[in-house]
């Protein structure tokens, strides 16, 4: 296992202790993907869209980054809807 955490932090240029996630993971449940790189990406929001989101965040159990990634994916994947600049 520590030779695969090795090649995975080397590999996707993550810090050891992720990789060691990653591979105790997977050699808990099998084969697991391993996500992109990210990046920091600020918006403004108004307060209580702000609000929204992170209640939300807490009632499905998961992050304020995974709710959002997984909302501008299905937005841009549905396409610009009328009204709306790029």
């Amino acid at each position: 296992m520590a030779e695969a955490t090795q090649i995975l932090a080397e590999q996707f240029d993550c810090s050891t202790r992720q990789a060691r996630r990653y591979t105790q993971h997977a050699d808990q449940v099998g084969r697991v993907r391993v996500p992109e790189a990210t990046t920091v990406f600020t918006v403004k929001l108004s307060a209580a869209l702000a609000v929204r989101v992170r209640q939300r965040a807490r009632e499905s159990g998961t992050t304020i980054s995974a709710l959002v990634t997984q909302a501008l994916t299905e937005f841009l994947t549905r396409g610009h809807r009328k009204g709306l600049r790029e």
